[in-house]
């Protein structure tokens, strides 16, 4: 079922794999692939860079990513993998890191709403958000390990400390909405009817300062004196695993051995 809680307004294409809505300080940026579980396929992730891009020239306060449908998001998009080269799915993973980080360090107020499925990288890109609200029946999994690709791992350690994150990414199990709450991966656990006032809620305490005085407070209160090395050891630990031979293999081998379970 589409998302209720997107205000009027024009929208881009709906064919679009993000539809984008900047409206009264706040943009909406939905995936827009339902019938894929909203996989973060190349054209998707671009969109969701532009999405920023446009947020920032609009300078919205508040940004929203949300899902189309069952799912939130159902991760990286393996449709297709025969098609691709090692090398092009290297630059796909390095774009996702591009996207995460841009996400991370946006000097505005970011909320992820989650509901149904959140698996791979589409939990690293709740993980980027301020605030990571989703529906009682969520679930989250994090399998990127299990086909070799090391993408946002310092950042989810960071966020539900070394051991927790460990757990997730050691057995790549899927782990409830109340255990993200409990653990800190989540902030907020609301039922889909309660967003639209949650988001105003938000909105109006985004405005309470300006776009320097919270790129100021976001720094000082996430740590970020060496972020850019951080972010630079980051993208090289995603490098170094993406270009072991066989990407593409490990991929679809993983495809394969889901399929059998």
């Amino acid at each position: 079922m589409s998302s209720p809680i997107i205000p009027g307004g024009a929208l881009h294409d709906n064919a679009s794999p993000v539809l984008a809505q900047h409206q009264d300080g706040i943009s909406w940026l939905r995936l827009n692939q339902p019938d894929r579980l909203n996989a973060l396929s190349a054209a998707m992730v671009e969109d969701l860079i532009s999405g920023l891009d446009e947020a920032l020239a609009k300078r919205s306060r508040l940004v929203v990513f949300t899902g189309e449908g069952r799912a939130f998001s159902a991760g990286f998009d393996l449709s297709g993998l025969d098609t691709q080269s090692d090398a092009d799915l290297l630059y796909r993973f390095v774009r996702l890191e591009q996207l995460l980080q841009k996400i991370y360090q946006l000097p505005v107020t970011t909320v992820a709403l989650v509901n149904g499925r959140a698996f791979g990288a589409a939990a690293d890109i709740i993980a980027t958000c301020r605030h990571r609200i989703a529906s009682p029946d969520c679930s989250f999994r994090m399998p990127g390990l299990q086909f070799g690709v090391v993408l946002g791992t310092r950042r989810l350690g960071a966020l539900i400390g070394a051991d927790a994150a460990l757990d997730l990414l050691e057995t790549s199990r899927v782990f409830s909405a109340s255990e993200a709450l409990d653990n800190g991966f989540l902030t907020n656990i609301r039922s889909q009817d309660d967003w639209p006032n949650l988001v105003l809620e938000l909105g109006q305490k985004a405005s309470n300062l300006n776009r320097e005085a919270k790129e100021a407070l976001l720094s000082a209160s996430r740590g970020d004196v060496n972020i850019i090395s951080r972010m630079n050891a980051d993208l090289v630990e995603l490098v170094k695993s993406c270009t072991k031979p066989g990407l593409g293999d490990r991929l679809r081998n993983f495809v394969i051995s889901q399929v059998k379970k």
